[in-house]
């Protein structure tokens, strides 16, 4: 399955890219892959990610697990400001 998640980042988008990179064994746990990622042309602070995922379910665990949570928050990632959507293939 294909998602698109979109959030708002507070802390500049070199430092989410930064940590956003350290994460991918984390994300590689739960069947996350990146396909793509970025920010709207003229506003780094709303950041898109292109997701392929397992399942939703491992995805939810993704989402709450503390490791991963902790990793976004550092990253200033708003996780009340998330957003994804469902790609159909």
């Amino acid at each position: 399955m294909k998602i698109i998640m979109n959030v708002r980042i507070t802390q500049g988008y070199e430092k989410w890219v930064e940590l956003f990179h350290s994460a991918g064994a984390v994300r590689e746990q739960f069947g996350i892959t990146v396909l793509a990622y970025g920010h709207d042309k003229d506003d780094d602070s709303s950041v898109y990610q292109v997701l392929e995922v397992d399942s939703m379910e491992k995805m939810q665990e993704a989402m709450s697990n503390p490791e991963l949570q902790k990793m976004r928050t550092d990253a200033g990632v708003d996780l009340e400001s998330q957003r994804v959507t469902f790609l159909v293939e």
